[in-house]
C-alpha cells in the first residue's frame, strides 16, 4: 500500500513546496510539509511546539502529523506525494536527542523506495516566519537526509535544478514504469 507514498525530501528552501503545487495541479494527491502547518498552528495559538523554540516538542509532534498523513492517504489510489515527512522528522529527533527512532519507525512505515531531494539552491532560498534558520543550517540538513535515507533502503533521486513544470516532469517519468 505505502510504496504510492512518495517522499520530496531535502534541503529546505530547495523547491521542494513548489514542485509539489505543480503535481497537486496536475490531480495528484499531496500531503503538506508537517512543519509548516505546525508552525502556523502554534503561531496562532501562541504555543510553544517551535523549532525555534521547543524543537523536542516540534519534531515529536512532526512525527505525529506524518503518521497521521500516511494513514490519511491510504484513502487515495495511484502516486500520493509527501511533502518531507516521517524521515525527515525521526531523523532530526534522533540527531537532537540520540533516541533510536528512525530505524524502528522507517522500518514499519514506509515510501515509495524512490526518495526525491532537493538539493541546497542558494539562488532560491529565502527566509520567512515559518523558516527562519539560515542556508547553513538547511545545507546540514541537507546533509543528514542524503546520509539517512539510503540506511533506511531508499533510492535516492537529486532533483534536477529546473522550473517546478520541468521537476514534475522529470518526477512523474522517473515513476513511470515502476510499480506503485
Amino acid at each position: 500500500m505505502q510504496n504510492r507514498f512518495v517522499l520530496i525530501s531535502g534541503c529546505s528552501g530547495g523547491g521542494k513546496s513548489t514542485l509539489l503545487a505543480e503535481l497537486r495541479a496536475r490531480g495528484h494527491p499531496v500531503a503538506e510539509e508537517p512543519g509548516r502547518r505546525i508552525v502556523a498552528d502554534e503561531m496562532a495559538a501562541g504555543g510553544s511546539a517551535l523549532p525555534w523554540v521547543d524543537p523536542v516538542a516540534f519534531l515529536r509532534r512532526a512525527i505525529g502529523v506524518a503518521l497521521d498523513d500516511m494513514k490519511s492517504a491510504e484513502a487515495h489510489s495511484g502516486w500520493v506525494f509527501f511533502d518531507r515527512g516521517l524521515i525527515d522528522a525521526a531523523s532530526a529527533l534522533e540527531a537532537l536527542t540520540g533516541e533510536p527512532l528512525l530505524h524502528p519507525l522507517g522500518a514499519v512505515h514506509r515510501y515509495h523506495r524512490r526518495v526525491f531531494i532537493a538539493p541546497p539552491w542558494p539562488e532560491i532560498y529565502v527566509t520567512d516566519p515559518e523558516r527562519r534558520h539560515g542556508f547553513e543550517a538547511a545545507t546540514a540538513e541537507y546533509r543528514r537526509l542524503m546520509g539517512t535515507l539510503p540506511t533506511l533502503g531508499y533510492d535516492v533521486i537529486c532533483l534536477p535544478k529546473t522550473s517546478p513544470l520541468q521537476r514534475a516532469d522529470f518526477v512523474l517519468a522517473t515513476l513511470d514504469g515502476v510499480a506503485a
